[in-house]
């Protein structure tokens, strides 16, 4: 094959590469901010598509991010590419600390203190689709921390990408290549 290794990776490197990229996670992140500053659109587009994904990443409704920010980026005229880039932000590292702080201002705004769970199995209620035992401990106000957290979060990120991008560009129409 053209392009196999020589050595091939052991299970436990190839486990170990599914959590930690081999080239590390910074390149990533570098990887996704340069194809956002590379895409087509005016940087209000393009901003406005990040903050969308970024914003719709702090709700608890995992499974539906993309179509989120899809539809809030259509609503707000950003771009659909930038939406589904800007969704990054919520991944299996962010979102522990994100449903954290969501939950912290859910309990907040609601004005009550954090409750017990009772003894609820949570694969049993998974299984069988039984949500109402966990939405008033803890979904509700994960619900209602996450839409003032994305606010704040989307708004951050709208106004460091559209910086970014007229930088961006700026520098681009000095040296041309």
């Amino acid at each position: 094959m053209l392009f196999r290794r020589r050595k091939p990776l052991s299970l436990a490197q190839r486990i170990r590469a599914v959590f930690w990229p081999s080239k590390g996670l910074l390149r990533s992140v570098r990887y996704i901010a340069i194809r956002v500053l590379r895409l087509k659109a005016t940087p209000h587009a393009v901003a406005a598509g990040v903050a969308a994904g970024v914003a719709v990443s702090c709700t608890p409704f995992l499974g539906f991010h993309f179509l989120m920010a899809f539809s809030l980026a259509f609503i707000l005229r950003g771009n659909m590419i930038a939406a589904a880039l800007g969704t990054a932000f919520g991944n299996p590292l962010t979102f522990p600390v994100i449903f954290a702080v969501a939950y912290r201002i859910g309990i907040f705004v609601l004005g009550r203190e954090p409750e017990k769970v009772g003894e609820a199995n949570l694969f049993i209620l998974l299984r069988h689709l039984d949500f109402a035992p966990l939405w008033h401990p803890i979904l509700k106000p994960v619900l209602v921390g996450g839409l003032p957290l994305g606010a704040l979060c989307g708004a951050a990120f709208y106004v460091l990408t559209w910086q970014g991008i007229r930088l961006f560009k700026q520098r681009g129409k000095r040296h041309p290549s």
